[in-house]
């Protein structure tokens, strides 16, 4: 099973700032789509059997790192990867990359909270998810976003 889905998207006009280049704030909703996309298409994992059986995630927090401006009419790679599994939490990392992966634009860490859609509270996730997370988990050995990214870096510049 592929633990680092990647897929491409276009950044369009109406995400963008004056000045041409995607909006900050547009990263996030760039990153989630990915993310879900990527759910879908390498896990088959389908959010709302989920929802429908009262658990959901919310995001808890975001820690990101822009680097490079993504560019109105620009092709650019988003890879997502599950990169902490905890009974409590997802961490994801997500990253952009201009399409030829030879400059990161941006670089997020996100934490999903498990909640009961009943009772808005959070709650560890279920056992089944458990061992399904485990299988598509994608362990680093950085523990810090800034050690990450130099990481990243360092292995852009090697190639």
């Amino acid at each position: 099973m592929e633990k680092i889905p990647a897929s491409f998207y276009k950044i369009r006009f109406s995400d963008c700032d004056p000045f041409g280049h995607l909006n900050n704030a547009r990263y996030l909703d760039y990153f989630l789509n990915a993310r879900e996309d990527h759910l879908t298409t390498a896990y088959n994992f389908d959010l709302t059997e989920y929802y429908q059986q009262g658990i959901s995630w919310l995001v808890g927090s975001h820690e990101i790192n822009y680097l490079k401006p993504a560019n109105y009419n620009e092709n650019v790679r988003i890879q997502t990867a599950l990169i902490n599994v905890s009974e409590n939490s997802l961490l994801v990392e997500m990253i952009m990359t201009d399409d030829n992966q030879t400059h990161i634009k941006a670089i997020i860490w996100t934490k999903f909270i498990p909640v009961n859609v009943t009772t808005g509270r959070r709650e560890n996730h279920p056992t089944d998810f458990m061992a399904f997370a485990k299988t598509i988990e994608h362990v680093i050995s950085e523990t810090q976003l800034e050690e990450r990214l130099k990481s990243l870096l360092t292995a852009i510049k090697k190639s």
